[in-house]
């Protein structure tokens, strides 16, 4: 490569990907801009216009075919991660643009634990304890904590996190029931729960914890009338996709009772709007997306991205290429 290639990294909100990785052998020989906020339309052809190579953060920017015929000098994408839901991998290849990712993470841990983190933090109303504490008060006749012993752990979706929450709560002397749209007794009892039918579980279950991974057929799964099944005491959790729930049935669904409560991570349009309507519910415990972020998945993300740019910066093999 006679002249200096560029590269544009995107999405890195949390400002980590040069900071958790050393950069020096892709910075040797090509042009590196790292962008740390949400980029769309004008903006973000502005930034990856005259990319040859661009690098993203999970699979916050759609890459599809649209975008990349307005790419021409686009000859190489990395993203982190195993998998990326955004992605035209057919577009790619049809241009003849090599895709490839960085290792397996320990992101799933990660969830699990912020998937913990957020039922304990509804269940024992941790959010308007602290803000109590801080405002110089103590106990004031509000809402009682939860015990989770002996109650319903109801998951949709019984992947990896879906397993590990499991665990964690049988742990907690939980009883742990299973749905998904391909859910088997046998599948259920292998990871230590009893498949039940999404009526049941969503009618039953003390906290009701999404982690499938989204298709149409899943698509707005909790609508307003299944949310309306659900137990006035009930913890709804939601760490995978937002598109599992529906977003604009769910601020009335938590006025009604029903559910009790909802802890959130994920959320159709991040950053949060102006004016989201559950910032304030006092029933809504919400984060920003952070589910994945910590620390060891921030330097498999960072260490893998450099990996593969300095391949192909420097000729050799690429690594963990996408199969055409």
């Amino acid at each position: 490569m006679s002249a200096r290639p560029r590269i544009v990294v995107l999405d890195d909100y949390e400002q980590m990907m040069r900071r958790c990785a050393d950069w020096t052998a892709v910075d040797r020989v090509a042009d590196v801009t790292v962008h740390h906020g949400k980029l769309r339309g004008e903006a973000l052809l502005a930034a990856i216009g005259e990319a040859d190579a661009i690098a993203v953060v999970r699979d916050r920017t759609p890459f599809k075919a649209d975008l990349l015929a307005q790419l021409p000098r686009l000859r190489y994408l990395v993203y982190t991660g195993v998998r990326n839901t955004q992605l035209d991998a057919a577009a790619f290849a049809a241009r003849g643009i090599p895709v490839s990712h960085t290792e397996k993470d320990p992101g799933k841990d990660s969830t699990c634990e912020h998937t913990w983190a957020l039922i304990l933090a509804a269940s024992r109303r941790l959010e308007a304890g602290m803000a109590l504490v801080r405002g110089g008060g103590w106990r004031n006749g509000g809402p009682l904590a939860a015990i989770l012993r002996g109650q319903r752990l109801g998951l949709v979706g019984f992947g990896e996190i879906g397993q590990r929450v499991g665990q964690v709560g049988k742990a907690f002397g939980m009883e742990v029931v299973t749905w998904s749209p391909h859910m088997t007794p046998e599948r259920a009892a292998a990871g230590g729960a009893t498949a039940v039918s999404l009526e049941e579980l969503l009618a039953t279950s003390k906290v009701v914890s999404l982690h499938l991974v989204p298709s149409e057929a899943t698509r707005k799964l909790l609508d307003a009338t299944r949310l309306a099944t659900m137990r006035p005491d009930a913890i709804l959790v939601n760490t995978s996709r937002s598109t599992l729930v529906d977003m604009a049935a769910l601020p009335a669904a938590l006025d009604a009772g029903r559910p009790g409560l909802a802890a959130l991570d994920v959320f159709d349009e991040e950053p949060l709007p102006a004016g989201f309507p559950l910032a304030k519910h006092p029933n809504a415990v919400l984060t920003p997306h952070v589910g994945f972020v910590a620390a060891p998945v921030y330097e498999k993300f960072a260490g893998g991205m450099v990996e593969c740019l300095a391949a192909w910066l420097e000729g050799r093999p690429l690594v963990r290429v996408l199969a055409s």
